[in-house]
């Protein structure tokens, strides 16, 4: 199995990559939404959970067939990594 991206966890069944980002206020936070949104639409692939508050967004990608996460899911990882925005991650 492959090492998950920087910042990201693997969870157990099914196996998916959690992450939290987190910013100084909701501006900051609906900004990196918003982006993640666009680079989910260039790509072709949406993280299955996104559950965001004030300042933080939780971030949840699983296969995107249901069954082990392959280079896919981690590419993609790495590419919300890149996002601007977080101010603590």
């Amino acid at each position: 199995m492959m090492e998950p991206p920087e910042g990201w966890e693997l969870r157990g069944r099914p196996p998916a990559l959690f992450r939290r980002f987190e910013f100084g206020g909701y501006r900051e936070t609906r900004l990196f939404l918003d982006r993640l949104a666009e680079l989910s639409e260039e790509v072709g692939m949406h993280p299955q959970n996104i559950n965001f508050g004030t300042t933080y967004a939780n971030i949840t990608l699983e296969a995107s067939d249901g069954g082990e996460l392959g280079p896919e899911e981690h590419a993609l990882a790495a590419r919300i990594n890149a996002l601007p925005g977080p101010v603590v991650s």
